[in-house]
């Protein structure tokens, strides 16, 4: 039987140490504070919110809402962010995506600074990542997987580690936050001719394709930890389910994470470690 890597013990490893960091803060009369910038009710959205709000309030960020109809115009939006811009009491910036089709999301994106960008989804933190430099964050379920690999005690020094994905939200980032690790890292997607090949040698294979059944026991072997980023419903099942398919896999490895409980439920965790960090760099 695999061993089954859960995020809560992660999170809670996370948030203890986030919260001393956070006490460090404030003996120098900083309380680090994330803006969240929201179009619109989608339920996903507003799940998420509610979690980020539970995570900052136990570590002690403090939480502003920029709240937008759906129907909202792209200057409204855009001066939105340029108010969490120049709030210099805002260390970090959170803005809910996918935006309605009726707004530029790409212009509302470059409009926000780099240096309060939690979530990636500015050019500069990309380059960040790619370049290897503290400029912006990395997108937080890619530093979830980060995490959840660190906690569990892997050695990426030298790791063979497949990622299947490519997209800039989590499997390019990730392969280079895992190559900056030192891991040597191979890529699979869609035109991949041989996935199961790819994976069969892999010592860690992270599974972040966006469909559910992805990796099956063709793509498992021994030994194998695989981590499971896809989050999807599950019709027939009436549940959430990964992009692997845990039953099939399960028995074969070594590791593995579930949907839910595993790298989503660090995703927070991490957002509320980037807000800290922007807090900490006013201050370096």
């Amino acid at each position: 039987m695999a061993q089954i890597l859960k995020g809560a013990p992660v999170a809670a490893s996370l948030t203890e140490e986030l919260t001393r960091r956070v006490s460090v803060l404030a003996e120098r009369g900083i309380t680090p504070k994330l803006a969240i910038v929201r179009v619109g009710e989608r339920d996903d959205d507003l799940s998420y919110e509610r979690g980020a709000e539970k995570r900052c309030a136990k570590v002690g960020i403090e939480v502003e809402k920029f709240l937008l109809p759906s129907d909202c115009s792209q200057q409204d939006l855009l001066d939105a962010i340029a108010r969490v811009n120049a709030d210099a009491s805002i260390h970090g910036c959170l803005m809910f995506r996918p935006l309605p089709k009726t707004l530029d999301e790409q212009a509302a994106c470059a409009a926000l600074d780099p240096a309060k960008d939690m979530d990636c989804i500015t050019e500069g933190s990309l380059f960040g990542v790619f370049a290897g430099r503290p400029k912006g964050f990395p997108p937080c379920t890619a530093e979830a997987v980060m995490e959840l690999l660190r906690f569990y005690g892997y050695d990426l020094g030298g790791a063979n580690i497949t990622v299947i994905g490519r997209s800039l939200v989590i499997g390019k980032p990730v392969s280079m936050m895992l190559q900056a690790a030192n891991a040597t890292v191979t890529m699979c997607h869609t035109k991949t001719r041989d996935v199961a090949a790819a994976c069969k040698g892999s010592e860690v294979v992270v599974v972040a394709a966006g469909h559910m059944g992805t990796f099956d026991a063709s793509c498992a072997a021994p030994g194998q930890t695989v981590i499971d980023v896809g989050i999807n419903w599950d019709e027939s099942a009436g549940k959430l389910a990964g992009d692997v398919d845990f039953d099939a896999v399960e028995p074969i490895v070594s590791a593995i994470t579930p949907v839910p409980g595993g790298v989503g439920s660090v995703t927070t965790a991490c957002l509320a470690k980037h807000v800290v960090e922007a807090a900490e760099r006013t201050v370096s």
